[in-house]
């Protein structure tokens, strides 16, 4: 299923028009229209919001070959808060940090408690480490 699709039909299953869709994301109604028509795809920042807004993960929207709706909203909140704390680049690496750490708990014996855990501590650890190194190695503020 295409981009365009997914947004259409997430956005028709939330009961929601173009505008108000356009409203959440930041963007004009006729941006909206051209996802759902045209193909054309927004950037990082909009395709994020996009997903927030539609209540799916901007991986499902993206990749083309994944049809499940319900695809990577367990890491979406973790991505969204390295997003909001560091930026874009920082949410790509903890995208493909927790991809990385999918196949670790595929099929294992953990239960659903333990992998939340550990994903947790995954995520508190990874930013303090970028708040070290941000600290560390970041612009000295002279005030």
């Amino acid at each position: 299923m295409e981009f365009s699709e997914k947004v259409r039909l997430a956005r028709m299953e939330l009961d929601m028009t173009q505008q108000q869709l356009a409203d959440m994301v930041g963007v004009t109604s006729r941006s909206i229209a051209s996802y759902e028509t045209s193909g054309i795809r927004p950037r990082g920042n909009v395709t994020r919001k996009l997903a927030n807004a539609l209540q799916v993960s901007a991986d499902y929207l993206l990749d083309d070959e994944i049809t499940d709706p319900d695809y990577g909203k367990e890491k979406a909140p973790y991505i969204q808060e390295a997003y909001e704390k560091y930026g874009e680049s920082a949410a790509k690496e903890m995208d493909t940090l927790l991809e990385q750490n999918t196949a670790l708990f595929a099929g294992g014996t953990l239960s659903e408690e333990a992998k939340d855990a550990f994903f947790q501590a995954v995520m508190r650890s990874y930013l303090a480490c970028k708040d070290a190194a941000r600290e560390k190695f970041g612009r000295k503020n002279n005030e």
